[in-house]
């Protein structure tokens, strides 16, 4: 149970991850680049969402394809770190052809990280330029980093008794059909084990020592104390498998199945949560499968992100709390 799922987001040919980190201020982003375009989707489930060109991902909207996906903390604020994302790939020739001019589809979504680190500095454009100069196609590291730096699980009291968490990745197959999962968790719930159910990161006990269960203590909580739209899962599926865009909506929408596995409570009111789906048409396959496979490889990237976390902020990771690797 506290070892991390195998497999990466990067196992889809064509996808690279890179991410940007600010350790001091405990900040970053992360980008998921697709250079040569992919058909994409998104849904958004959680009802405090900071989100960019999610529109343009509807069924029936002109653009087709997209070049990246950003995540980021800084909440609103980190928007701005799309900004050097387009800049980057459009000194690589990049982006939607105008006629005139190629302009770069970069959707993103960001988290609430301002109350772990130093709420003064955010994911800027310099950053998200940064994290597209180091994109590789290696299997992106896990935990502390990019979007993941300031996450954190477990605010139902806010951050004093909050565990740290991380971004994580993952993937699956069925064949020489690949889907893979890369999500920054910074929920307002626990976080389980989708084998075990047991809580492995989350709202700790008046001592510390060990996990009070969010729901639990929901029900006897004044949730007016809890500050909205301070918490957040963000991520992006990707597939070699060919899809419309419509049904890379659906594999979306299924995502969020690997997120209701993993995390309770899921969705809520303090939550943004969204997840984009990325296809790059290499291979026939049934959206059935496909989505199937995208709540599996979300459910165990939630969990390597606590698992891979570290102490941070004044906050204990999983391991810290006894949850060892």
């Amino acid at each position: 149970m506290s070892e991390l799922y195998p497999g990466a987001i990067t196992d889809i040919e064509g996808i690279c991850v890179g991410h940007a980190s600010d350790q001091r201020a405990l900040t970053g982003c992360s980008v998921v680049l697709c250079e040569d375009g992919a058909t994409a989707g998104v849904s958004v489930r959680g009802w405090a969402p900071g989100t960019r060109e999610t529109d343009l991902l509807r069924p029936g909207m002109l653009v087709e394809e997209v070049q990246a996906i950003l995540l980021s903390g800084g909440s609103a604020y980190g928007l701005r770190a799309a900004d050097g994302v387009m800049r980057w790939l459009e000194e690589q020739g990049h982006g939607f052809n105008t006629g005139v001019a190629r302009v770069p589809i970069v959707p993103a979504a960001v988290l609430f990280d301002l109350a772990v680190g130093d709420p003064r500095v955010r994911p800027d454009e310099e950053m998200g330029y940064q994290a597209c100069a180091s994109a590789t196609a290696d299997a992106p590291a896990q935990g502390n980093v990019g979007a993941g730096t300031g996450a954190s699980v477990g605010k139902l009291f806010g951050t004093k008794r909050a565990v740290k968490s991380g971004i994580g990745t993952a993937s699956v197959r069925a064949g020489g059909l690949v889907l893979g999962a890369l999500v920054a968790v910074n929920a307002f719930g626990d976080v389980l084990h989708p084998e075990s159910g047991q809580i492995i990161a989350g709202l700790r006990t008046l001592t510390g020592r060990g996990f009070a269960d969010t729901r639990q203590q929901m029900r006897s909580a004044v949730l007016r104390k809890v500050l909205f739209g301070t918490n957040t899962v963000i991520g992006v599926v990707a597939t070699n498998a060919t899809l419309s865009k419509a049904e890379a909506t659906l594999v979306a929408d299924a995502s969020h199945d690997g997120l209701a596995r993993t995390i309770r409570p899921a969705h809520t009111l303090f939550d943004g949560d969204a997840v984009f789906a990325l296809a790059t048409g290499e291979r026939e396959a049934h959206v059935a499968l496909v989505a199937d496979m995208a709540a599996d490889a979300m459910a165990r990237a939630v969990v390597n992100a606590v698992l891979a976390a570290e102490d941070a902020g004044g906050l204990p990771c999983a391991r810290s709390m006894g949850i060892a690797l």
